[in-house]
């Protein structure tokens, strides 16, 4: 066996079938000769007691010195209990991206992945979680491997989401079709569901850290906008005006409903009959964000319900269309109403928002608050209450007082609650009065 040169490989003659020309100084390390004619170094070596063939690469890219000097390193590797070949194997079988967030979808649809609360995710969470992954998430780094993923990779990811690179329209059977429009929120979110698919392939023993924790999430800037009193009083007149088109009645009712009870959009639109409690003045939704909750909600709303009531056909309080059981068009027909107006950046949240804030103006504690929102630390969830607090009655019939005073044009004054000794006196008198007529 002669020592392998470059005069040695380039005279190497091909033959009928592969064959091998051992190295005679390094044991092991051969030139591999195909019957196309390539040439490829390999390193063969025993690893648990079995014969592994290691190929290190082609001649003309690896020259006989640099490919002995890898057989060495893989030669010291073997020595220490290495088996590179097998190494090798486990790296290009390696798991993608795009493999993970397949199997992080079927163990979401399995209820095998917990949102907050320690219950599974909903399904309504599922369907968003999901296009976010087929929309933005896959597209951009599900190729990369799952191992070699890092934070930089992430980061770009989201930055390429906020620069609007994955902006689509997709058709979809759920609702015809799919807008992906990317922006800050999305691109937070997407960060957020990176993490979370990670954490998981931490948990199968895929990875052993998650590059996505610890990364600057872009802030979403409308999730700090609340609707002045002018704006208030702009909405109302716009809603006046759409009351107008019988196409537009849902939209309409929705977003009154979204702006007296501070409620997510999904609860209003979701929200069925059975879970209006009018005699108790509260919603008693059965899977809220925070799962089942018990909302109190002020008389404005409730006479609202009670007019949506005398012409109701369906279980669901804003049906939807063709079929459908609950209302899907509400972005798209907020667009219509309000166009290039002041309100063309109106959302659920930033009434949320903006229904909070007059609560906080109005006097009202955080807590008081917090339970009117339906918040993870303050809603009330026990099933057993059937009569709420006449207090946080009173807060909520106040806030939407006051925000359904707004819709109609009013000019108000007081922008506080106001708890003066005269006043609280005023009210002891009233109660003592009640209970003893003479």
């Amino acid at each position: 066996m002669p020592k392998l040169t470059k005069r040695v490989v380039d005279a190497a003659e091909v033959r009928e079938k592969d064959y091998v020309i051992w190295d005679d100084e390094l044991p092991g390390f051969g030139l591999r000769v195909f019957m196309s004619g390539k040439r490829s170094y390999v390193l063969q070596y025993r690893a648990a007691g079995r014969s592994r063939r290691y190929s290190i690469g082609l001649h003309g890219i690896w020259t006989p010195d640099t490919a002995r000097k890898e057989a060495r390193v893989q030669l010291g590797k073997i020595a220490q209990g290495e088996n590179p070949a097998e190494a090798r194997q486990a790296d290009r079988n390696a798991m993608t991206v795009s493999e993970l967030a397949d199997r992080y979808i079927e163990a979401m649809d399995a209820g095998l992945i917990m949102g907050k609360g320690g219950r599974p995710k909903r399904p309504s969470t599922i369907y968003v979680n999901k296009g976010q992954l087929r929309g933005h998430i896959i597209p951009l780094i599900g190729q990369r491997r799952v191992q070699d993923l890092t934070k930089a990779d992430v980061t770009k990811m989201m930055n390429d989401v906020v620069a609007g690179k994955t902006k689509a329209v997709k058709k979809t059977k759920k609702r015809g079709k799919s807008i992906l429009r990317g922006g800050r929120g999305t691109a937070s979110k997407c960060v957020g569901l990176t993490g979370s698919m990670l954490t998981y392939a931490i948990s199968m023993g895929i990875i052993e850290h998650n590059v996505a924790h610890g990364i600057r999430k872009p802030k979403d800037q409308v999730r700090d906008r609340r609707l002045s009193e002018d704006e208030f009083r702009e909405l109302g007149r716009m809603l006046k005006i759409a009351e107008e088109d019988a196409d537009l009645a849902w939209t309409v009712g929705i977003t009154r409903l979204l702006a007296l009870t501070g409620c997510r959009r999904g609860e209003v639109i979701s929200l069925e009959w059975s879970e209006v409690d009018f005699e108790n003045s509260c919603l008693r939704l059965e899977d809220s964000k925070e799962g089942a909750s018990i909302r109190p909600i002020g008389l404005p709303a409730i006479e609202l319900l009670e007019a949506l009531r005398e012409t109701a056909t369906s279980e669901f309080v804003f049906p939807g269309k063709r079929g459908a059981d609950t209302y899907g068009g509400l972005p798209r027909q907020w667009r219509k109403v309000f166009g290039d107006s002041e309100l063309s950046d109106l959302t659920a949240h930033v009434l949320r928002h903006s229904f909070a804030s007059i609560a906080n103006d109005l006097g009202f504690t955080e807590s008081t608050i917090a339970t009117l929102l339906g918040h993870a630390t303050h809603s009330i969830t026990s099933k057993y209450i059937h009569s709420l607090d006449s207090v946080l009655v009173m807060a909520a019939d106040t806030v939407a007082g006051y925000i359904s005073a707004l819709l109609e044009g009013a000019e108000l004054t007081q922008n506080t609650y106001a708890l003066d000794r005269q006043k609280r006196q005023s009210a002891i008198n009233d109660m003592l009065r009640q209970a003893d007529p003479g």
